[in-house]
């Protein structure tokens, strides 16, 4: 298999579904002849031409308006927002538009062959207006799918799934790890389940929960903890909305404890849902409180980044404790 990085993983995605489907369509701000800001529709414009793949003028809500008319006449559009931070101009659209289309039409009308793609996160000195991880606000809407991958092969799997699904899909793309993770990817069409998690490692004295690039940073503190005869069980959400509870609750049975981890700040973060959800049906079976690893409640800052990020130093004080609570 060739080795890609997260970038060609997501250009080599859309370069299928677009030799696929010819309904399949690409925009946004620059991903045309430029192959967007960080050049993941590179040469699609020259495959497939202007009107599959073009540039939209600098206008969120625009774009994924126009996004949920080709939708709902049959095509089959994947809009990429240049930075998650930009996708606020665009939340009625996704929330009251997008997210209800079905719901409001009685399953007359649908929008589901939308797919919007957009970078997130920190970790590329990007400051505040570069930098967010907004997922929370979209796991509160009905209607909705929300995917984040964590290297090159789930990227192309999970993306070719989102943009194939039945549901409209808000596919994040951790952006600090689009040419820093590079794996083996097949060549050949592939899918990866939607709304199931993935155990990355099995373990049995603490459960640790992430998505995106904390995959990366959990995996660097459970280096750690096993040095001190800690062992972690590992799980990648990879679907958000709908998440696995599931199989998350198995592992806390199993483990007694958990940590969650992610970018965005404490409070209204997802792993406060996740927390909730695994008390209700594992309370008796803990060992210690559920612990969450997160940003801090403070805008995102430029020259504090490291400070602010929850990095695998914060994940492994955790992990010691949880285990020795």
């Amino acid at each position: 298999m060739p080795t890609m990085n997260l970038l060609q993983a997501i250009n080599h995605a859309l370069d299928i579904a677009m030799a696929e489907d010819e309904k399949v369509l690409c925009f946004g701000e620059d991903v045309g002849g430029f192959g967007g800001v960080f050049r993941a529709t590179s040469h699609l414009q020259e495959r497939y031409g202007r009107a599959r793949c073009f540039n939209t003028p600098l206008v969120e809500q625009g774009i994924i308006g126009f996004a949920n008319g080709l939708a709902a006449q049959g095509s089959v559009p994947v809009a990429e927002i240049q930075f998650a931070d930009y996708i606020f101009p665009a939340f009625d659209q996704i929330v009251n538009e997008t997210a209800k289309f079905r719901y409001r039409s009685g399953d007359l009308f649908n929008v589901g062959g939308l797919t919007i793609r957009a970078p997130y996160g920190g970790g590329i000195s990007g400051g505040h207006y570069h930098s967010q991880s907004p997922e929370a606000y979209f796991t509160h809407t009905p209607g909705l799918k929300i995917v984040v991958p964590r290297n090159p092969y789930e990227a192309k799997g999970l993306l070719l799934a989102a943009i194939r699904d039945p549901d409209p899909v808000i596919f994040f793309e951790p952006k600090r790890l689009y040419r820093a993770s590079t794996g083996e990817v097949p060549e050949e069409d592939y899918q990866l389940p939607l709304g199931e998690a993935e155990i990355t490692k099995e373990g049995s004295d603490v459960t640790l929960v992430g998505w995106g690039a904390q995959m990366e940073v959990i995996d660097r503190a459970v280096e750690l903890a096993e040095k001190e005869g800690i062992s972690c069980e590992v799980i990648d959400l990879r679907t958000l909305l709908p998440w696995d509870a599931d199989t998350v609750a198995e592992s806390l049975l199993k483990t007694g404890r958990l940590v969650v981890t992610h970018e965005a700040p404490q409070t209204g973060g997802f792993a406060g849902e996740i927390a909730a959800t695994l008390q209700e049906r594992c309370f008796l079976y803990l060992e210690s409180p559920i612990l969450r690893v997160t940003g801090l409640d403070t805008p995102f800052p430029l020259t504090l980044e490291k400070e602010y990020l929850p990095d695998h130093l914060k994940v492994f004080e955790a992990i010691r404790e949880s285990v020795n609570y």
